[in-house]
Parts: structure tokens; sequence; C-alpha cells
């Protein structure tokens, strides 16, 4: 895997559970009335989108043309399966804590309805399909970019309104490739070109930076207006999401080579589905044991990685481990070429 891909994914992952431990600490000891805390914890939102179009990024540059033997099998076994293993796993966690729920509707809505925090899963599987079209069709991207833009905006502006049955089924209307498809269009265009534009990236490396604190600034005005969701559908999370990417793959070429990005990036799939069980279960005990919120959510965050890290280790071990954890044991390629498999007269 290209290293500042690693980089990018582990960023995204770590953001993820550090979004996720600040929602378990408020929920074992109260949220705290700290000024931006929850802006802190909205901006993480961004970690989603970009883990969804890190994936496509690499699709798009590893096969540009047409999808090859096998693709499916093997993203049924280290992705499908592992979403489905946890799907199960959530709903008896959610019995455990809540006795009162219908076991059976919970994992329907788990397994059919992403109604837990593997719901990416489905999104990513969607974009499968996305690919396989536009490569089968070579359907241009001068007009894809703008139309999917197009399309997303209508689907956010529906999810993030105020009709009664979008606001009460909004878990179910963030499914859709529509919500994500602006996402798609530009993380295939970004794959598609990627060694051409990595160049491009590294030599103008502080207009990136420039870009994303752009982005976050407007991110900041729309959360300034009112708009306090702490969600990953939000409208101004995509020039964020986008801005970040772009800066983490610019200067991710300049970083060495880490043990421990790497480590984090190749169990990034296992520590998305895992973290938000073992938080479930240590929160409550870590979070009162501190005084401050920092050194509350700090602390879950690094107690929280640590568990998951020892859980996928000992059961990708098991022969069936990556069916339920996913793949493990992806290497560091360095050079982009090695990722453009098929030529490209294919």
């Amino acid at each position: 895997m290209i290293k500042e891909w690693n980089l990018l994914r582990t960023i995204a992952c770590l953001s993820i559970v550090f979004l996720h431990s600040t929602t378990h600490t408020a929920r074992a000891v109260g949220y705290p009335e700290i000024e931006y805390y929850n802006l802190l914890r909205t901006a993480l939102c961004y970690a989603t989108p970009t883990f969804i179009v890190l994936s496509e990024i690499i699709l798009a540059n590893r096969y540009p043309h047409r999808l090859p033997e096998k693709f499916w099998s093997k993203r049924i076994k280290w992705i499908f399966a592992p979403y489905l293993a946890f799907a199960i796993i959530d709903a008896f966690v959610t019995k455990h804590f809540s006795p009162a729920i219908d076991l059976g509707e919970r994992l329907f809505l788990n397994i059919f309805m992403g109604n837990y925090e593997g719901y990416f899963v489905l999104i990513i599987f969607q974009f499968y399909v996305l690919h396989y079209v536009v490569a089968k069709f070579k359907i241009p991207t001068n007009w894809l970019l703008p139309i999917s833009l197009m399309i997303m905006v209508a689907h956010l502006s529906l999810l993030n309104g105020n009709l009664p049955f979008i606001q009460e089924n909004r878990n179910h209307f963030k499914i859709p490739f529509t919500a994500w498809l602006g996402y798609f269009a530009l993380a295939y265009i970004i794959g598609k070109h990627y060694q051409s534009l990595a160049k491009k990236l590294l030599k103008y490396k502080w207009l990136t930076l420039a870009g994303a604190a752009l982005a976050f600034g407007y991110f900041f005005l729309s959360y300034q207006s009112g708009n306090f969701r702490v969600a990953s559908y939000r409208h101004d999370l995509f020039p964020l999401a986008i801005g970040i990417t772009l800066a983490i793959l610019a200067w991710g070429q300049l970083l060495p080579n880490s043990k421990f990005v790497n480590m984090i990036s190749n169990f990034s799939f296992g520590i998305y589905l895992v973290h938000w069980q073992v938080l479930r279960f240590i929160a409550p005990y870590v979070a009162p044991y501190f005084d401050s919120t920092s050194t509350r959510v700090i602390s879950v965050f690094v107690i929280t990685l640590i568990i998951s890290l020892a859980i996928i280790k000992v059961i990708s071990l098991l022969p069936f481990g990556s069916y339920i954890v996913g793949n493990t044991r992806r290497k560091v390629r360095k050079k982009y070429k090695e990722y453009q498999v098929l030529p490209k007269t294919a």
C-alpha cells in the first residue's frame, strides 16, 4: 500500500475512535460545558467520508478499466463477512444493555439497513457497483463530477431538512449512494490520475494546507450559523473531508514509512468495527475515574485503541479471523506504478 494512503487511513481511523471516545465519555459523565467541544466532535465526522473516499481512490487507481477476477469474492470474505459478523455482535451487545429491545428487529436493521457503526460498508459496496458501471461504459468524468455533485447536494438537502418522515428515518436515508455520489466521482478522478496528481500535490503542498484551512473556515461558519448536528452527512463536511484528504496525500509523501502507521492502517477496518463495542463496556468505568474532560477522553481513547488492537490481533490468528476483522496483512508498496495492475488498453 502506498505510504500516504496508509497515513490517510490511519488518521481517519484514529479520528473516528477519538470522536466516539468523546461520545461515550459524555454518555458516562455528561457533556462538559466547554466551548467548541461539540465543534470538535462535529469536525471529526469528516473521517467516515474520508475512509469511504480512500476506498474508491485505491479502487480507481488499481482497476481504472475493469474489475479483476475474484474481486467480489475477496470483498465478500474480507469486508462484507466482517460487516455481518459485527451486525450480529452489535445486536447482541445492544440487547445486553437494553433488554427490552426486539433482538430480531435489531438484527434485521443492522444487517439490511446498516443500523450500526458498520453502515459505511454498505456505501462502499455501492461504490464498487458504481465503479464497475463507470469503468465499463467509460462515462466521461467531465460531466460525471458536476452531475454527481448536484445529485448529492439534492439528497443531502433532504437529509438535513425538516421533513418529519426524513427526520425520523435519517439513519436509513444516509445509506443510498446518492447521498455520497460527489465523494465517489471526485475519488474516482483522484484515483484514476493519482500518479500525476500526487506529483502536483507534492509540488503545491502548501496550497493543500491553505485549502484545508479554507474548508475548515467554511465548516466553522456553517457550525456558527446553528448547524450543530454531529453527523457524517453534513453539507459542510464535503469540502473539509476533501481538503484534509488532499493535504495528507501531499504531505504524506514526505514522511518516512512508519511501522505504527502501517499497523493501524492494516488494522483500521477491524478497529472501525471493534472499537464501538469496546467503548460501550469500558467508558462507564474509565471516564469517571478522571477529573477533567481532556484526561477522560484521552484515557478512554488510548485504552479503547489498545484493547481493540489486542482483540483484532487475537482474532486474526484464528483460521477464520479475516472473516471477522478483515484482512490485516496488507503490505506497503513504494511505487505508484505497482498499482497499475491492468494495462491502459484493457
